[in-house]
């Protein structure tokens, strides 16, 4: 519980800008490229941290490096709340995003090393649906509190909410051993890991399917409410706490489902291979649909894209216990270059479209074919390798 309040707080962190986007656009003048790249260099930050994050998480241990981190994302919400400018909003952000890029990974990494395979994929799942609802409180809660506090107000509560998650966790989780899994042992770089069949196969899925879903839970489908469909910012509110809620009960469920599909033999490669056309086809739907796809059909897309959550566990039982953090960091980076890639790329497409005279709803549909043809190039990578293996 613990490690999962700090999750929480860094789950609506990263979502929080596609609630406050018409605030900034309407406050300081940002248009959809400086807003794709102030939400992306959270991400940034997330990613930049990763491959010298796993190499600690094996060292020292998931809570002292947690720990230490978190310090750095309380500092980054103080500097956020007193931000002035664009360039110091997205440098603060950044800050955030390298303070709680062990907030998921710590946790796996421990849940690793004490945990059964099936117990491993029903905890994932659950930290996961504990994001979901730091997503949900980044929505209609966000929406309610700002005439009382402000942004800059809401910033400095996290601020001293993510403190809150830091000392739950001095106080209430165990020490890491002494003696970590790698300690006396000849550590594997990361060339290896990069080569590993495994990981080969699920990148490609990481960057674009994985990362997307992020992107847009955190970013994109506000504004795609807001700017395609025409809803106000009540109401897109609103439709994001519906997304959310939606993905919350998704992640309750394979936490229960998983560890019996485990039992009976049936992986998460088999089953993201099944589940994974089907996100395709609602996702070239809404592109088509363009101002008719609301906030259900981008429920729809999101939970049909959940079965990709499962390549993490899946990843990590792949290698030994002793790299797991390295590994699961490693795919972490893909992941999470992914989220950056496609929160600056959508947003560059829809200014560049719309610099050639195109209306921005249909940038919008453009910017989201882009991507979708991006996401059928990785599934089909991924279903080529695995029948190679086979």
């Amino acid at each position: 519980m613990a490690f999962a309040f700090a999750y929480f707080i860094s789950a609506l962190l990263r979502a929080v800008t596609a609630t406050l986007a018409p605030v900034f656009s309407g406050e300081l003048g940002i248009g959809a490229g400086d807003l794709g790249l102030l939400a992306g260099a959270y991400f940034l930050g997330f990613a930049l941290m990763q491959l010298p994050l796993g190499q600690a998480l094996d060292r020292f241990g998931p809570r002292r490096v947690l720990l230490s981190l978190l310090m750095v994302a309380i500092a980054g919400c103080a500097a956020f709340a007193m931000a002035e400018s664009l360039p110091a909003l997205v440098l603060a952000r950044l800050t955030i995003g390298v303070g709680v890029s062990a907030c998921l990974m710590a946790p796996l990494t421990g849940y690793r090393r004490i945990f059964t395979h099936a117990d491993q994929l029903r905890a994932n799942s659950w930290m996961l649906m504990t994001g979901s609802l730091g997503m949900m409180a980044s929505t209609l809660p966000v929406q309610w509190l700002l005439p009382i506090w402000g942004w800059r107000g809401l910033f400095w509560v996290l601020a001293g909410l993510m403190f809150c998650a830091a000392a739950a966790i001095r106080l209430f989780t165990p020490a890491d051993p002494a003696d970590t899994p790698c300690a006396g042992a000849s550590a594997a770089g990361y060339r290896e890991i990069l080569r590993h069949p495994m990981f080969v196969r699920l990148a490609p899925l990481g960057f674009f399917v994985y990362g997307g879903l992020i992107a847009v839970q955190a970013l994109w489908a506000g504004p795609w409410l807001t700017r395609v469909a025409g809803w106000g910012d009540t109401a897109a509110a609103a439709g994001l706490f519906a997304i959310n809620t939606c993905m919350l009960i998704t992640f309750l469920a394979w936490g229960f489902v998983m560890p019996r599909c485990s039992r009976r033999g049936l992986g998460a490669e088999p089953l993201m291979s099944w589940g994974l056309p089907l996100s395709l086809l609602i996702l070239f739907g809404i592109a088509i649909a363009g101002p008719r796809a609301g906030a259900a059909g981008w429920a729809a897309w999101c939970v049909s894209c959940s079965v990709v959550t499962l390549s993490q566990p899946a990843l990590g039982q792949a290698f030994p216990v002793a790299i797991a953090g390295r590994a699961l960091s490693a795919f972490n980076l893909v992941i999470f270059s992914g989220v950056f890639a496609v929160q600056w790329g959508v947003g560059w497409c829809v200014e560049l479209l719309a610099r050639q005279g195109v209306p921005e709803p249909e940038a919008f549909q453009w910017a989201f074919a882009g991507f979708g043809l991006c996401c059928a190039l990785s599934y089909l990578w991924f279903v080529t390798a695995l029948t190679r293996r086979r």
